[in-house]
């Protein structure tokens, strides 16, 4: 059985991550999106917020599971009985950083091997940052999220003015 983990920080989930979870789980036995506390990236939303908000935009696939974690993602890939960490590359701007976690994950665990696959293409340019600058100044992110995640956005936003 081929697992495959997702890591990353969702801060939060937008539609291209939703996209990249859907084909992978076409691809994989098994799909695990990791979540990362990353305290240090000083998330908005709180790790429970984004994997409450991830379960809730992939409940449609049935072999996806979301787990927060916050150790070294090379341990926590073998505690859950991974050997494929999926990545996304939207850009070439991307390649690089992605290339160097690859190489690093490969040292740290040299079982694991790294899977990138691109997003949709009218995907390509949505990322978190940009949509929390967008939501934070009141513009509607509606197609780019799944709906809870605008519907959280929009009460956060809306408790801080």
């Amino acid at each position: 059985m081929k697992k495959v983990i997702y890591p990353g920080t969702f801060d939060p989930i937008t539609n291209g991550h939703v996209d990249l979870v859907a084909r992978g789980s076409r691809l994989f036995d098994s799909l695990i999106v990791a979540i990362a506390e990353s305290p240090k990236k000083k998330p908005l939303l709180s790790l429970a917020e984004r994997v409450t908000l991830a379960e809730q935009s992939l409940s449609h696939l049935s072999n996806v599971k979301v787990v927060g974690f916050s150790n070294l993602l090379a341990e926590f890939v073998q505690q859950q009985g991974g050997s494929i960490i999926l990545r996304g590359l939207r850009a070439v701007s991307d390649f690089e950083y992605e290339f160097q976690l690859a190489d690093m994950n490969r040292h740290l665990a040299p079982d694991l091997e790294s899977v990138f696959l691109t997003p949709a293409n009218h995907l390509s340019y949505i990322s978190s940052t940009l949509i929390r600058e967008i939501a934070a100044l009141g513009g509607d992110i509606t197609e780019f999220v799944p709906q809870p995640v605008a519907d959280c956005l929009r009460r956060k936003f809306e408790q801080k003015q």
